[in-house]
Formats: C-alpha cells, structure tokens, sequence
C-alpha cells in the first residue's frame, strides 16, 4: 500500500509524536505531512530523518515558534495536502489531521488523542486560563472556535475508520462525531526504567504547567500535609506554583530524560490530579516501580489496577489529601501493598511491539474490508 502519515505539528517528542514515529516504524516507505516541522536536529531521529511536506503556515512570519496563533488558518492549511497518490492515510489527531482530503477509493484511518479539546469540552476552561471571559478579544476567540466546531464535526466523515487511544476518548468520540472507534492504547516506552523495590520518601509530579493538569491542586494538597514533594514541568503556570509551593514542595522545572527518569525510579508515589485523556506517565511511573495516587477519571482508571495504586474520587484538595493519608496508612500498617513486579507487569501491557501488532493487524483488516467493499460498486 502506498501509505501517507499526516501528523498536525513536529516541534518536540511526546505522547502523539510516538504514536506517529510507530506508524512511520510500522510502514517504513510512507511519506510525512505536517502543517509546520520545525524539529532540533537531535529529535530528527523518530521520524529517521525523511524529509517531511509541509503547509503553507511554515513560511509565515514568526511561525516558529507561535504556530498556534495561526489556529483559525490549520484547516485551510490542512486541506491542501495533495494526497491523490496514496491507498492509505494514516492522520494522527488531536486538532486537525483528520481533516485531509481523501478520495472514495483511499482508505483513511484516524488515530484519534483526542477531539480538539479547547474547541469542545475544555472551552471554558481554556478561556479563562487565556484571560479571554470578556472583552472583544474574547468575542473574536469564541467566534473562532464555533467555527473550528463547525468545521470538525463535519470532517468526520471524511474518516472511514476511528482509532482511540483509550476508552475514555472512545466515548469522547461518539458524543462529539456520532462515530464509534476501536481502542488501541498508545506505545509507551516502558523499557527505558528498571523498577526499584526500595522508594525513597518524597512524591513526584511531572506535567506541563497548564491549568487542566490541576497541578496547583497538588502543590496545594502537599502544602496542607506538609510531605515532601518534587515537581517537574514547565508552562505557563511555573510562577504561580512556585509562589504558592511550601517549604516541602520543590518546584525544579524542566529537567532532562536521565533526572526524570531517576526520580521516577526512587519517589515513593506518583501523584497525577488531571482528567487525562490516557496518561503516558502513569504507565512510565508504574514501569519505575512507582505506584500511582490519581484522579479517578479519564484514562487513569483504564491504567491503575489493583494493586498498582490508588484512585481519588474528586478532582479537589480535600480528595487527594484523604487519598495520600490512606496511602500513607496502608503502607504503615501493612493494609496497602504494591509489589514492584505487578507494577512492572501492568506496565508491560502498554509497550510498542503491542501497539504495532494491534495497529497493524487493524490496519490489514480494514484494508480488506475496505478493498472488498469497493469492489461491489
């Protein structure tokens, strides 16, 4: 098959960039589209250095590194890939690759991370972390959104197959397109940690600074509990945090891969307060050997199994301060154990050698389908 992978933007290596670099892994000749790529050489490696198309928007000014504010552009841009020459389109979407152009003969599958959340139910939340709840700016942003809604409900149909990267986003995509997407969960790449038995004291967060990871309801929760907690990220809220952090809370910032991943394999737990829509770094704490202490809602129920951690139930200060004097308690007593090696076990559930072989083997089955259908008409 002649095979397209489209991917919205290449500017670092996250969770949908190794969801896209398995694709590329997967079909090695494929061609990458993106809206804009602008990669450091030593990130180049994931896409094995192949020359990527991409949009106009790469040639506008200041477009690096302020891409987004080109937002209300991305599905005209997206729309003028010339994909005429490929069987398969892969779209990579968590804004608006799935909008392509495809013909009826061209099977498109989407991985879906999830419908674009600022445009639908983070609408809301977005503004007011912009500053944007009143005034004309705020009226032109909204408008610009209904429309961006508009836009991508109406893009769905132009995907033929949905893939979700969990249960939480399946549902996600039945109440926002009306389509229904089987669930694949994303690589994670678990092998990088080696679990330790023996945890030090102090809880690890690690997160982009940005109200939805409700990163400030952690920092406020250990301020009352007075235990010692290490935080690592940035975003626009690393002022704020740092401001309301106690004496027990450090604040340190970005940190490279060898720190995080040590203090992933020493922390006591792994503290997570947001409604994530998987939640990569819950799988990598748990192949630390870390337990996880999180808000039970979005793909954190789908990753924390007994034995493995603890869920809160409210997204709030008091929840997650009563979930870390039960974690605290059990551990104590006894009551709450969480063997490094069942840890590691559902960590292992979620490595990428599985998701090649379920997107793979999705893939040829549609491909089938798909082709035998045609062949009636």
């Amino acid at each position: 098959m002649r095979t397209a992978v489209v991917h919205e933007w290449l500017v670092t290596y996250a969770g949908s960039e190794r969801v896209a670099e398995q694709m590329l892994l997967l079909y090695p000749d494929a061609d990458l589209f993106s809206l804009v790529e602008f990669l450091p050489e030593e990130l180049k490696f994931f896409i094995q250095h192949r020359p990527v198309t991409t949009s106009f928007l790469q040639r506008l000014p200041f477009a690096n590194p302020r891409f987004r504010a080109y937002l209300p552009l991305m599905p005209l841009a997206i729309e003028q890939f010339d994909l005429s020459d490929y069987d398969l389109v892969l779209s990579s979407n968590h804004a608006v690759a799935k909008g392509v152009l495809t013909r009826a003969d061209q099977l498109h599958i989407c991985y879906m991370h999830t419908p674009i959340r600022y445009a639908w139910d983070l609408q809301q939340q977005y503004l007011k972390g912009a500053n944007l709840t009143r005034g004309f700016k705020s009226a032109l942003t909204q408008l610009v959104l209904h429309y961006l809604r508009l836009w991508d409900l109406s893009t769905a149909n132009r995907v033929d197959y949905f893939v979700a990267n969990s249960q939480y986003v399946a549902r996600r995509v039945r109440k926002t397109y009306r389509r229904e997407a089987e669930v694949i969960y994303p690589p994670v790449a678990v092998e990088r940690f080696k679990p330790q038995a023996q945890r030090e004291e102090f809880y690890f967060v690690l997160s982009r600074f940005v109200p939805y990871k409700q990163v400030g309801l952690i920092v406020r929760a250990f301020n009352q509990l007075g235990l010692p907690l290490i935080v690592v990220g940035d975003g626009a809220e690393r002022d704020s945090l740092r401001a309301m952090a106690g004496a027990n809370v450090q604040i340190l910032g970005h940190q490279p891969e060898a720190t995080v991943i040590d203090l992933m394999q020493r922390c006591k737990a792994f503290v997570f307060a947001a409604a994530e829509d998987f939640g990569i770094s819950l799988v990598e704490a748990q192949a630390a050997g870390a337990p996880v202490i999180a808000y039970g809602k979005g793909g954190a129920v789908e990753i924390v199994r007994p034995g493995t951690g603890l869920l809160f139930p409210e997204q709030n200060v008091e929840s997650l301060v009563e979930a870390v004097k039960t974690f605290e308690a059990g551990l104590a007593s006894g009551q709450l154990e969480f063997p490094v090696e069942k840890l590691a076990y559902n960590a292992e559930r979620f490595r990428p050698e599985r998701f090649q072989q379920e997107l793979s083997g999705l893939i040829e089955r549609k491909y089938t389908e798909f082709r035998r259908d045609a062949l009636q008409y």
